[in-house]
């Protein structure tokens, strides 16, 4: 019975044949894109609905769709295919990237429709993160817009090389040719310098179908290709098994002592059992001994495979390394740069640490210099000094550790990475490197004899940052006073490094806006790490109002070694005291960007050390700072690794 029954579950010789058939065809990804109501949803709609990718039952939940929330009359809305969000539905837009597969006898196709809206375009870089081509559809009536622009040109950081220019809704304006015309040559203008290797205009009408699977009886003045001709046959292989090759390590897999395999998807190129290989950040080579794959072992395996290679030696590979060709490797630097895609309602601040990550790879990272600000308008460089939502710019990164990589030019897999937030843990950004600065190849570790524990040893402590963080007046200077005074008086090694006082040397160049606050502090936590490693006890006093630079400094330090103390006050009562009275010119407007009034303040979560100031005074919030160190019974003369005080 088993056997009967299997066998009339096996595939027919037809079934065979068209499953051999679909997999010789090519895969064309490609997305749709432009700005809100250019019609990108009623296009997908149109493709599937003309190429019978559409089911009877789903015609019908259409048919009923369309007259709930349709948005042409008695016809189909054919944009409800892919708005399933019911937010989408309810207001007629597209929030989402919706991914749909078709087919044609001549290739297969995956379409992403992504978010015309501006506060969507995240949405829009991650469709095209992997898309080949882009159709940048325009409203006949509107004409080229900003988000048209901003489209257009986040697609060209991403490495879209082929462009359809749908010029949407040409019905409204009688099918006009002039308008046609005139919008093609203003996109042509805008787009020259976009590094597009093709531009094919098309005029159409998505909601009627005209020149989309069909040409059009309306418009015989064009004589271009309709659109599923265009897709059908455009050329828009890579040959990224041509490319040197790349397989970023993902996972060791061990399961026994007799196994070991290097688990990974490949990112370009090919590899075969024999071939020398080369760990990308330690140049350790050896050669391939297997191809494990799901089905068995390989004789050869190429991009976008998911294999486990096993190698001759036993060579020490992790988890964000890269197995190369030893004739072309990557580079490996800890300073680049990169175009930057910002998504975040919160701006990029040069000197904040993120946490970027490539196909891989993971690392802490600081935007060190934003060279310039991309205007959609005009394609123009125009100086800035943080990246607002959706804005793109020119940014020289720092990672906190060396990372793998190829231009983004050269590889559009190994040379992207992405930019999260430390706090939220959100992606911020989308990030295409550029090239190394030369400076990384310049700048090396120089190994000392003498090291923090030799220093610390001859003062008899163990060194430790005090960061003090509270608002102006909370009374943060005078208790670090006090305290040092304190541990001084015992014989300690301290320095205070105070807010008022290093803004008149090292950091007097920076202003009170946020982008100036980042930089403030992240000069100050270097400046601590260097007094830390040479065995001192740093008692660092700064408002430092966001957590993301706290945590920053935190990071700079040894396990242990920073401390955060929040001298907790009450806005009222530092606006009472107001011993500078700046928040009486703050309060009255005479001060802009004033922590506490017009800009924020993060209090700690969980700091180390928490004073309540309210209704005590100074000594006693020393008192409370001695009692946590004497309730840790902590030997100060005893240095343990680079732990803390």
């Amino acid at each position: 019975m088993r056997h009967i029954l299997a066998k009339s579950l096996a595939p027919t010789d037809g079934v065979r044949d068209y499953l051999a058939a679909q997999e010789k065809k090519s895969l064309l990804r490609f997305l749709t894109c432009g700005s809100v109501d250019d019609g990108k949803s009623t296009l997908i709609g149109r493709l599937l609905s003309d190429t019978k990718q559409i089911f009877e039952d789903q015609l019908a939940a259409l048919e009923r769709d369309s007259r709930k929330h349709g948005t042409t009359g008695d016809d189909i809305d054919f944009a409800l295919l892919v708005d399933g969000l019911e937010a989408e539905r309810e207001q007629g837009i597209t929030i989402d990237v919706a991914y749909r597969f078709f087919a044609t006898p001549k290739r297969k196709f995956i379409v992403a429709d992504t978010p015309g809206h501006e506060q969507y375009t995240r949405n829009m870089a991650t469709g095209a993160s992997t898309a080949d081509l882009a159709i940048v559809l325009i409203d006949a009536r509107q004409g080229v817009l900003p988000q048209t622009r901003r489209h257009s040109i986040i697609a060209s950081l991403l490495g879209i090389r082929h462009i359809v220019l749908a010029v949407n809704k040409i019905d409204l304006v009688g099918f006009d040719q002039a308008v046609f015309e005139r919008i093609t040559e203003a996109y042509g203008q805008f787009s020259r310098d976009l590094g597009f290797q093709t531009i094919v205009p098309i005029p159409m009408s998505a909601r009627y179908g005209d020149n989309v699977t069909s040409r059009s009886d309306s418009m015989a003045w064009y004589s271009g290709p309709t659109l599923i001709e265009h897709l059908e046959t455009v050329s828009v292989e890579e040959a990224v098994v041509e490319l040197p090759f790349r397989f970023p390590v993902q996972y060791v897999n061990r399961p026994n002592l007799d196994f070991r395999g290097f688990a990974g998807t490949i990112a370009s190129g090919s590899v075969a059992p024999g071939d020398e290989v080369v760990v990308a950040k330690s140049g350790k080579s050896s050669r391939v001994k297997r191809i494990v794959s799901y089905g068995g072992d390989l004789a050869q395996a190429a991009a976008g495979q998911a294999i486990t290679l096993v190698l001759d030696d036993e060579v020490e590979i992790s988890r964000g390394n890269m197995l190369v060709s030893p004739a072309a490797r990557p580079q490996v630097a800890d300073q680049f740069a990169a175009n930057i895609v910002w998504f975040d309602e919160h701006a990029l601040l040069p000197g904040r640490s993120y946490i970027l990550r490539t196909e891989t790879d993971q690392t802490s990272a600081t935007v060190t210099d934003l060279k310039y600000r991309i205007n959609v308008n005009d394609f123009a460089h125009e100086a800035a000094k943080s990246l607002d939502m959706n804005e793109v710019g020119i940014c020289n990164i720092s990672t906190r550790t060396p990372i793998a990589f190829d231009t983004f030019a050269e590889n559009r897999t190994t040379g992207a990475f992405i930019l999260i937030d430390r706090i939220s843990n959100a992606t911020v950004g989308a990030g295409m490197i550029l090239h190394s600065l030369r400076r990384a190849e310049n700048i090396h570790w120089q190994s000392l004899d003498v090291g923090k524990r030799v220093r610390a040893d001859m003062k008899n402590q163990r060194p430790a940052v005090f960061w003090f963080t509270g608002l102006s007046g909370s009374g943060k200077s005078t208790i670090a006073n006090l305290f040092e005074k304190k541990l001084f008086a015992t014989g300690r090694h301290t320095y205070i490094l105070d807010g008022d006082n290093v803004r008149h040397g090292l950091n007097r160049d920076l202003g009170f806006t946020d982008a100036d606050r980042v930089e403030n502090i992240r000069r100050v936590a270097e400046v601590a790490r260097l007094m830390a490693d040479a065995g001192l006890i740093v008692i660092v006093s700064f408002i430092s109002p966001f957590s993301a630079e706290r945590r920053m400094a935190r990071e700079l330090m040894a396990d242990g070694e920073f401390i955060e103390v929040f001298v907790d006050t009450p806005f009222e009562e530092c606006a009472r005291r107001d011993p500078k009275g700046l928040y009486a010119r703050a309060l009255n407007g005479e001060i802009k960007n004033f922590t506490g009034v017009d800009s924020p303040y993060e209090a700690p979560e969980k700091p180390e050390i928490h004073l309540q100031t309210l209704g005590k005074s100074a000594e006693q919030m020393v008192d409370a700072l001695e009692h946590w160190l004497n309730e840790r019974d902590i030997a100060e003369d005893q240095y343990d690794n680079g732990g803390g005080i």
